[in-house]
């Protein structure tokens, strides 16, 4: 029985540190790539990132991959679902010098402004802006502008929905963030 118990803990001790190691290593990943980042940066899964991305204060990232030229902006309190994805770039397809497309790119950057959540495999393409206190439902696929305090999901994202905005300005005037 004791022996038992010595095993679970030696266990969740060495998950613990497992866990602790590889947040650590993935957030020093991204702050190695990113052009500007704020305080509190937490990765707790593998994410890339450009030299072209700033990250605000508290940013939370579960699993974000960033590809392209353009400007990527992450605003403070940001929190991402896993497999999330944002693209800030296209090929020339349209005054490329052949076809389907030539070797140069587009840049297209991306705004997300504070207190944006993102559920699982969200994907971002380039110009999009995403207003305050956004929330973006797993699996959407965001082309152009969300609205402060909207909820949007599906291919393209479309507001469906719009939090209580006066309790979301009341719980920010307080300080009260995740």
């Amino acid at each position: 029985m004791i022996k038992k118990m010595i095993i679970g803990f030696l266990i969740k001790i060495s998950f613990f540190i497992n866990n602790t190691f590889r947040r650590s290593y993935y957030t020093f990943l991204v702050r190695l790539s990113a052009q500007k980042v704020g305080r509190h940066l937490m990765v707790n899964q593998k994410s890339k990132v450009t030299p072209n991305t700033i990250i605000g204060d508290y940013v939370g990232f579960n699993g974000m991959i960033i590809k392209g030229d353009g400007k990527v902006v992450f605003g403070n309190y940001f929190h991402s679902g896993s497999d999330c994805l944002i693209i800030s770039s296209n090929h020339n397809y349209d005054h490329g010098k052949t076809i389907p497309y030539d070797n140069t790119h587009i840049k297209k950057d991306v705004i997300i402004e504070d207190n944006v959540w993102f559920g699982e495999r969200v994907i971002v393409l380039g110009k999009a802006r995403i207003g305050e206190g956004a929330i973006i439902q797993a699996g959407s696929v965001v082309i152009g502008e969300i609205p402060k305090c909207a909820i949007a999901g599906g291919h393209p994202a479309k507001v469906f929905k719009y939090r209580d905005i006066k309790h979301y300005e009341k719980l920010k005037k307080e300080g009260k963030f995740y």
